[in-house]
């Protein structure tokens, strides 16, 4: 038994020799050729012949067998009717439920609150307040706000008072609902700093940025109804 696996396993490795040669090779020619070009994290084929994904972080670009030819665009399945490039970028943009700052927000529990979704908002972010007033038509949910002031120092401000009001909830919807500014307040505003680290790390670049609890990422306004399918999609 020990010959057999000993065997076994010299097969896989001649088998995957090729692979990691085509991979050392278009790395080096890439690096040589671009020697601007963001650190390669990645290299892997495509289900296109002769194609590859060279991806950079959460970035992807598609190279030839040796680099002479680097694409940056989209790959589409036209058989299967599949965006390849957008599934991907979903796939690496996700983020586990519980690697979210979820200690650094304030909650709002509806209905059972059973479902979760988090929300990266700013305050002065129009879509967010179309989003927020949205959201009020969702039951059965716990909806973590995590403050994420992006858009200058007002958006700060606001932030700090509606993070250090004695109701953080309540400051929050009577802004962003009601148009009522919060009132200054002062406080260990530590939280909305290490927020904003944490976006900047996972590449959050606008608001709203909705996480739910199988880790989908989904950037943007979306329409409730988009929302209420993703929810019950978890399972």
């Amino acid at each position: 038994m020990t010959c057999l696996r000993a065997l076994a396993v010299s097969f896989v490795a001649l088998a995957l020799s090729p692979v990691f040669a085509q991979e050392a090779t278009l790395r080096k020619n890439l690096n040589e050729r671009l020697p601007n070009l963001p650190k390669i994290d990645e290299i892997s084929k495509t289900p296109m012949n002769g194609l590859y994904e060279v991806r950079m972080g959460s970035d992807i670009m598609y190279s030839d067998a040796d680099g002479s030819f680097l694409i940056q665009g989209t790959l589409f399945d036209v058989k299967q009717k599949r965006n390849l490039t957008e599934e991907r970028i979903d796939k690496l943009s996700a983020i586990a439920f519980e690697q979210l700052p979820l200690k650094n927000a304030f909650t709002q529990v509806r209905g059972n609150g059973k479902r979760k979704l988090v929300v990266f908002a700013d305050p002065n972010c129009g879509y967010c307040k179309r989003f927020e007033k949205d959201l009020q038509k969702l039951d059965n949910v716990t909806i973590h706000h995590l403050l994420y002031p992006i858009l200058g120092e007002d958006s700060k401000t606001k932030s700090k008072n509606i993070w250090c009001a004695k109701d953080k909830a309540k400051s929050w919807n009577d802004w962003m609902i009601n148009g009522a500014a919060p009132a200054s307040a002062n406080c260990d505003t530590a939280a909305i700093d290490a927020t904003v680290e944490f976006g900047k790390k996972y590449r959050i670049t606008g608001t709203p940025t909705l996480f739910f609890a199988d880790g989908t990422r989904v950037p943007g306004a979306v329409p409730i109804a988009q929302v209420e399918k993703l929810l019950a999609d978890i399972k």
